[in-house]
């Protein structure tokens, strides 16, 4: 009967550990995104959960691979909207002005991409100092990226919630990298 009651344990074991070890993950998103937003008043507390849930929670059961998932959440919404200024610039019809300022953003946006690379190699060495420039850069050319837009009165910029949106992952990330 012993041999029975340790088999059962050992069938159960791994069940319990993966119940408990989801529970830390889960509570590791809200937490982490109320610490990150009560230092950063630019940070959004439901951008930033909603933002780390929505990603592969397999690598964020520890500070450290949310850090990492940020990034990579970056670079996913940098390769993005590159991608989507390139679309935008096909309209032949558009703006001059309008143009000049996307030309810039594509540029900023390209930049930015393999800025990210070696962000998540340095974040990986664990030289959270340069990990930390690199992701302040991109912070930089979204802000830079969005403000050509206001050069010219009236001007409004298709590029607004994207920027925001880069702005808001790269001061998580920045809040991350921080913590470590």
């Amino acid at each position: 009967m012993p041999t029975f009651s340790y088999c059962l344990l050992l069938l159960f074991l791994p069940l319990l550990f993966c119940t408990f070890h989801a529970n830390i993950a889960q509570n590791l998103i809200p937490e982490t995104c109320k610490k990150c937003a009560a230092n950063d008043p630019n940070l959004s507390y439901n951008f930033c959960v909603s933002s780390l849930q929505a990603s592969n929670r397999s690598q964020c059961d520890n500070l450290r691979g949310l850090g990492m998932m940020s990034i990579k959440l970056i670079k996913y919404n940098v390769t993005n909207t590159r991608h989507y200024v390139k679309n935008l610039l096909k309209n032949k019809k558009m703006d001059p002005f309008i143009r000049a300022c996307l030309n810039d953003c594509l540029d900023l946006y390209s930049d930015a991409i393999p800025t990210l690379k070696q962000a998540m190699i340095d974040y990986k060495s664990k030289h959270y100092k340069d990990a930390n420039i690199e992701v302040s850069s991109v912070i930089d050319a979204a802000t830079t990226c969005e403000d050509g837009f206001e050069d010219k009165e009236g001007a409004v910029s298709p590029l607004t919630k994207r920027n925001n949106d880069t702005f808001q992952l790269s001061a998580i990330a920045l809040a991350l990298i921080n913590m470590l």
